[in-house]
């Protein structure tokens, strides 16, 4: 999403980086850059002029460190402020209670019932506590049966709402059901509206009477730009919100609205939905997200992405295999859905500080996710002695291979070359010392 407002920026502070002194003249030419690279990705113009007005007078005003140039000094003065804007440190959801309520609040249509499950899953698997969903959307049509599924789908426990209940005797009649499951955290999806409304706001503070919940969380879509922040002041002067939820961060929207929504609200971002599966739910770290904008990585995250999906046993096992020469077909497809799992190679560069420029190159350079699919279709279809040995696939397997990917002939022959391409490159980053541990970043 911040992919433009991130090459503007950058490219603006490189100009900057390598001077050895700063002034008023570069410091006014890098301001004018960067407020016009804020204002094109749409954020608020009165939380811009803040914004650099402050990091002019520090700039002015600060001694440079005697390790860095100017220019760096610089650079570090406008992540800092950055990072202020974004909300300086992340922010916990309170689940201190037994149980404890997080009633999700939103338009419709931005994503709030898919969000409650994946807030779910972060609960069980993050906080480690049992969380339960209590669908309370009773107006669109399939709303209930939307989150039902997703709870099902992921082993969640999930209230049996009835559709022609009123929502106050839903959250009710959920208290002794949440009792009864020994449900930890209550996640209470209410219902939407195309625009803010008096019933609306009626309806969620009679809920707020009914249960008094721990955090209420709004959902705005990203890609809604400055239109997502009325709303937010909207929800936060109604129901006093304590938390933002901003989906669609994996869409092509500008950026503003993450840029302006804490300052303008003074409401905390609490996490990022980065795609449509459950699992696609991040904490907010104002920090990282600040490091990704100005092209400085995001290591943390790449860290923490890695430790979730790599087993150690394997990655060692692929760093033998890789320094022996023996890295087989089989190993690749394993590599394939370890990047899969982390976003891609795409996604993983723009974490690596220095590595984003990278990025565009690596568009033209990266197998697009159908092409992933045909290659681990191709794979699959083969035994595994030609998974080991590649040099077996004469014409007639190559044949049947095709065959039973649906894939064809022409498409084996690819990818057999690439393999062997790949497995040279492997092989000679492994002479030239990569650490005997292995890529474990990356595989």
């Amino acid at each position: 999403m911040f992919e433009n407002l991130s090459d503007k920026l950058t490219a603006t502070l490189k100009k900057v980086r390598g001077q050895a002194k700063i002034t008023d003249k570069n410091i006014d030419e890098a301001l004018k850059e960067i407020r016009l690279s804020l204002l094109e990705a749409d954020v608020n113009f009165k939380v811009v002029k803040s914004f650099l007005d402050q990091v002019k007078a520090k700039a002015l005003g600060s001694d440079v460190l005697q390790s860095l140039t100017a220019g760096q000094q610089f650079v570090k003065i406008v992540h800092d402020e950055l990072v202020h804007v974004l909300g300086d440190s992340a922010q916990q959801i309170d689940v201190r209670e037994n149980p404890s309520v997080l009633m999700l609040v939103g338009l419709q249509g931005v994503g709030k019932t898919t969000t409650a499950a994946k807030l779910a899953l972060f609960v069980r698997q993050t906080l480690k506590k049992k969380p339960g969903l209590v669908p309370v959307d009773v107006y669109r049509p399939a709303a209930v049966d939307q989150l039902t599924v997703l709870a099902k789908q992921n082993s969640i426990p999930v209230f049996p709402t009835d559709p022609k209940q009123k929502p106050e005797d839903i959250v009710r009649a959920a208290k002794a059901w949440a009792q009864t499951e020994m449900v930890e955290v209550v996640i209470i999806d209410t219902a939407g509206r195309l625009q803010i409304d008096e019933p609306l706001m009626n309806e969620l503070r009679a809920l707020k009477t009914v249960w008094p919940p721990q955090e209420v969380l709004l959902v705005s879509d990203a890609m809604l730009g400055q239109q997502s922040v009325q709303v937010a002041e909207g929800f936060h002067q109604q129901l006093g919100l304590t938390g933002l939820i901003l989906t669609k961060i994996d869409g092509d929207a500008r950026g503003g609205a993450a840029l302006s929504i804490r300052t303008t609200t003074g409401v905390p971002i609490k996490f990022l939905g980065t795609g449509e599966k459950v699992g696609n739910l991040e904490v907010f770290h104002p920090d990282r997200l600040a490091g990704r904008i100005l092209g400085m990585g995001d290591v943390m995250s790449l860290v923490e992405k890695a430790a979730e999906v790599i087993d150690e046993k394997t990655a060692r096992e692929s760093a033998r295999k890789m320094s022996k020469g023996a890295f087989t077909l089989d190993d690749f497809l394993k590599q394939i859905q370890m990047m899969k799992k982390m976003g891609g190679l795409e996604s993983i560069m723009k974490m690596i500080p220095g590595m984003g420029n990278l990025t565009k190159q690596l568009k033209d350079m990266s197998p697009p996710d159908k092409e992933v699919k045909k290659i681990e279709a191709i794979i699959r279809s083969m035994t595994m002695e030609e998974r080991n040995n590649p040099k077996i696939l004469n014409g007639s397997r190559r044949l049947r291979i095709a065959n039973g990917s649906g894939t064809e002939v022409k498409d084996i022959n690819r990818l057999v070359e690439q393999f062997t391409q790949t497995q040279k490159m492997m092989s000679q980053m492994m002479k030239m010392g990569m650490p005997r541990g292995g890529p474990r970043g990356l595989f």
